[in-house]
């Protein structure tokens, strides 16, 4: 009996829970599709349809362009985005590179340390954070939203694990022509981890934009609110949640996300599995 026949069964089923679990997945977002789609009366309806029977969702999305200022809220979290991003490149590849190639006393330990800070959630800092930024004066600003973000312990890790499948001939080789250790970071380790790369922006511009335990701490100016903070300005502790705009604000902010991943799924799966082979 040929192999493929023997496998079908399996695949048959790995096919079915990967599409029950996308499914799953994607209800969520079918369901915010819809309801920015649907005036207020369809939305608390005990029967759930994708397409509203009456189209609200002109008037719904021009709100949440309209209510609140969204488009400065996108254009807060493309900045505080694009810098984090930045500079977490800027100061992960060197010290990826370092653990990587170098030879050094407590190579193992600083590395150990990555590990444990890839342990710690975020919000554990949340309170020393918010002292040494009151300590700085740097609260509700643009740097107060950047700043706990530039060094990244999952950053460093991908890019060593990246940076480890690359020859060491090829490190030898460009000694050898006279670069530097930080010449070789940037113009040999970084082009060659272009897929590493593309995942690591993937999931840093992900993480930040959707943000909001942070910004809920950091900043209390409106003009400074990154996107989910932004959106709770359809929130209303007396008339209640004007939910088809809020939908229609949420889905726009999910969109550029969406684009983005599609762009880049392949180098961001490249990048992902690159570094599990040695």
């Amino acid at each position: 009996m040929h192999p493929n026949r023997l496998l079908q069964p399996s695949a048959i089923v790995r096919h079915a829970v990967l599409l029950t679990t996308g499914a799953l997945i994607l209800v969520p977002f079918v369901w915010m599709v819809s309801l920015s789609l649907k005036p207020p009366g369809e939305i608390f309806r005990a029967s759930f349809s994708f397409w509203p029977t009456q189209f609200y969702g002109v008037e719904n999305y021009t709100k949440a362009l309209t209510e609140a200022p969204l488009p400065r809220y996108m254009g807060n979290g493309l900045i505080v985005c694009a810098l984090i991003l930045g500079l977490q490149i800027l100061v992960c590849a060197p010290c990826a590179y370092a653990l990587a190639k170098l030879r050094f006393p407590g190579r193992d330990l600083l590395f150990a340390m990555v590990l444990i800070g890839l342990l710690l959630p975020h919000q554990v800092l949340s309170l020393p954070l918010f002292v040494l930024g009151y300590q700085l004066g740097i609260l509700n600003t643009y740097a107060a939203l950047i700043f706990p973000y530039v060094v990244s312990p999952f950053g460093i890790f991908l890019f060593r694990q990246f940076f480890k499948t690359i020859p060491d001939d090829v490190v030898h080789a460009a000694r050898l022509d006279g670069l530097s250790e930080i010449a070789i970071v940037w113009k040999i380790m970084v082009p060659m981890a272009l897929p590493a790369l593309a995942a690591f922006s993937i999931f840093s511009v992900v993480g930040h934009w959707n943000d909001l335990f942070w910004p809920l701490i950091a900043v209390r100016d409106e003009s400074l609110m990154p996107p989910p903070l932004g959106i709770m300005a359809f929130k209303s502790e007396e008339s209640g949640n004007d939910y088809g705009p809020l939908m229609a604000a949420s889905t726009l902010i999910v969109l550029p996300l969406v684009v983005a991943f599609l762009a880049a799924q392949k180098w961001f799966v490249e990048g992902m599995t690159g570094g599990a082979v040695k």
